[in-house]
């Protein structure tokens, strides 16, 4: 028998059961259908966590104070990070474009019936451009702000909808801590980023923050969370590292570790990439269990339909089919089962994926490698699992398998 004539008896054969033959192939569908939904979705949030990032700039360092051992060994205690340290980069550091120091904390904030707890970040007028934050309506602060402590404030999209609705909120009072504050400036939507919503976030300035709000004010100045700062561009981020390094242990006096770390974003990017591509391949990998499971499925029906064929069997072999020609048609028929699981799931693992972009933020998409792949997969889990019931099948006596007619 050639191909053609056993691939065309598989086929009646696999109809004749219609129903057997789909809830057997039930475990590949599902199998494939998540291994693809899955590679889809987290290649779709690795997308969006890198465009997210990028967003920010690729020319940005983020500096925290440390904490622990390197703390403790400080010049300055408890206050690692100070509003002079951002002044003295901004200065002294030629590779640097802008700085932006911030204070934040969670505050109250209400104007008339509304209120919300959200964040309120104390930063200069730089912030919204080391941090790519566009003014959609009215402006942001300002040099001067910060120098009389003014009592002003620009809202993030979303605060802004929650607390006013569809009206302008330019002018208005709002009430921050317990404290009126004018609001003279709206974000434009920027979305969730490095751990926080910048759209429910409110701005004031840091000196504001500092003496009114946070109480970060101390003998040795006022004290920050953290510093971003920008690089001239993305040549000169490892420079602008180095020489902010060495500024900081200069002005902390640090001999041992450092009391203050200094990140960058292509470093962030690069540790989030790693965390979804390591999420991604974890589902698939779950996911896959499925598959293995079909596999067994197909093996165990293949198994049964041996025996329900067993004078099939022993008459092909008396009027002449050899162990080739029996082991060649089970076979087929195994490959054929998976085969056709492997092609409805992964039509079903693509409609999900399309679904997933259409109402997600996530761009998830699969591509023509990972569908090749995926049902590449499923035609050697029929053929592997396959090939014992087939070797069952060849190995049969066909005197012994006569006598069940």
């Amino acid at each position: 028998m050639d191909i053609s004539e056993s691939i065309g008896m598989a086929l009646k054969t696999l109809s004749a059961n219609r129903l057997r033959s789909l809830l057997t192939v039930l475990g590949i569908i599902i199998g494939n259908a998540s291994v693809i939904a899955m590679i889809g979705v987290g290649q779709g949030a690795q997308r969006y966590t890198t465009e997210q990032l990028q967003a920010l700039g690729t020319n940005l360092l983020f500096i925290f104070p440390s904490t622990g051992d390197a703390r403790r060994g400080s010049q300055r205690g408890g206050n690692t990070l100070m509003l002079s340290d951002a002044e003295a980069i901004a200065r002294q550091i030629p590779s640097v474009r802008d700085v932006a120091p911030q204070i934040s904390g969670q505050q109250l904030i209400t104007y008339l019936g509304n209120a919300t707890r959200t964040s309120v970040i104390g930063t200069t007028a730089s912030y919204s451009v080391v941090r790519n934050t566009p003014v959609k309506d009215g402006r942001f602060l300002t040099p001067a702000d910060v120098d009389t402590q003014g009592l002003v404030v620009a809202l993030g999209a979303q605060l802004a909808q929650n607390l006013f609705g569809d009206r302008s909120p330019l002018g208005e009072r709002i009430q921050i801590n317990n404290i009126s504050f004018e609001v003279v400036g709206v974000m434009a939507e920027k979305g969730a980023s490095s751990g926080g919503n910048q759209d429910e976030a409110a701005y004031i300035p840091i000196s504001t923050m500092a003496t009114l709000i946070a109480g970060r004010t101390s003998p040795q100045g006022i004290s920050v969370n953290s510093i971003s700062v920008s690089a001239l561009d993305e040549a000169s981020v490892d420079i602008a590292l180095y020489q902010i390094t060495n500024l900081l242990r200069v002005r902390h006096q640090i001999t041992g570790a450092d009391d203050f770390t200094v990140r960058n974003q292509q470093e962030t990017l690069d540790a989030a990439n790693n965390v979804t591509g390591a999420l991604t391949i974890l589902l698939a990998s779950t996911a896959g269990i499925s598959l293995l499971v079909g596999g067994i499925g197909i093996m165990n029906i293949m198994l049964a339909s041996v025996t329900e064929r067993t004078s099939e069997i022993g008459l092909r072999k008396a009027v002449g089919a050899s162990q080739t020609d029996v082991l060649q048609q089970f076979l087929i028929e195994a490959v054929i089962l998976a085969l056709t699981g492997g092609v409805i799931g992964t039509v079903l693992g693509v409609g999900a994926v399309v679904i997933v972009g259409i109402y997600t933020p996530l761009q998830a998409t699969v591509s023509v490698e990972a569908i090749a792949l995926a049902v590449g997969v499923s035609g050697g889990i029929g053929l592997f699992f396959g090939v014992f019931p087939a070797r069952r099948a060849a190995r049969l006596d066909p005197i012994e398998a006569l006598r069940s007619l």
